[in-house]
């Protein structure tokens, strides 16, 4: 009989080893598979017995509990890939998912800021005091780079070149890319660090808090909703808002999608060309809005 929670346990460790997935991914694929085992144990049967209709009553329960679709989605795939590692692992001989039905997740695009709001939003912090500078500073580089909010708190001294003007990035599976910032940019991390000197000491990371402790995503997300209100600006902005308009704003202006797919760290360009539909729906917006005919 199959030893659940060792494999539970296998199975984690191989998607972040072996695949590259990140530890928040692997957690909630643990999620998804203990909602699944308490599916199996409740239903008194073993995992390795359970047949393609029993995953699929699973997933119809999921949706009957009014989980979203995208988490449906993503917990079919969490047990279509514990399943394929247990099949490879010679666990089991048959692999009940392989002809799962993968459910469609409606196509979201992200929410952006237009090049207006941004100019207006970066432009909104323009005190001097220490903390301002670190704001714009930390803003200034989110959209310069179009980084996560998680690598941007996560800036070592050792991360950073200002002499050549680009960050080395830890992204996703641990994953380095060198990414390039301009000048803008560079004018406010030189004036926050020459603030920030008389606590060089303090901390390896670029932003700290008042405190002297390395910046938090959750505080930074703070800040940035106080920033987005005082602007006037009222759309749900969040950190990752920027890398959104970042993205979208660099093909706008006729960036090629490879270099966009670099700077994003993307490891499939598939990801990327969404930011094409965005450009796109513009084009169409604007058209409509202008053209005599629209």
């Amino acid at each position: 009989m199959l030893d659940i929670s060792k494999s539970l346990d296998n199975f984690i460790s191989y998607i972040i080893v072996e695949k590259g997935l990140s530890k928040n991914t692997a957690l909630a694929y643990k999620s998804d598979l203990l909602k699944f085992i308490d599916f199996s144990t409740k239903k008194g049967v073993q995992i390795e017995s359970l047949s393609h209709q029993d995953i699929t009553d699973f997933l119809w329960d999921m949706k009957v509990k009014k989980f979203k679709p995208r988490s449906i989605y993503r917990m079919t795939e969490s047990i279509r890939q514990f399943y394929k590692f247990l099949h490879i692992e010679d666990f089991i001989d048959n692999n009940p998912t392989e002809f799962l039905a993968i459910p469609k997740i409606p196509e979201d695009l992200p929410k952006l800021l237009t090049l207006e709001e941004m100019k207006l939003l970066l432009n909104s912090v323009n005190k001097s005091d220490i903390r301002s500078v670190r704001n714009r500073a930390m803003l200034e580089l989110l959209y310069a780079c179009g980084i996560r909010v998680s690598e941007l708190v996560n800036l070592k001294f050792s991360n950073i070149n200002l002499d050549d003007n680009f960050i080395q990035v830890i992204g996703k599976g641990s994953k380095e890319r060198i990414v390039p910032f301009g000048e803008t940019a560079k004018k406010y991390l030189n004036l926050y660090l020459k603030m920030r000197r008389p606590y060089s000491t303090v901390s390896e990371f670029i932003f700290i808090s008042r405190l002297g402790k390395k910046m938090s995503r959750i505080a930074f997300w703070q800040q940035l909703k106080q920033i987005a209100l005082q602007a006037g600006i009222y759309k749900n902005i969040t950190p990752h808002t920027f890398r959104h308009s970042f993205a979208s704003h660099f093909l706008s202006e006729g960036a090629d999608i490879r270099f966009v797919q670099e700077m994003l760290g993307h490891s499939s360009i598939a990801t990327t060309q969404i930011y094409t539909h965005i450009s796109n729906s513009e084009i169409r917006q604007k058209h409509k809005q202008y053209h005599p005919r629209g």
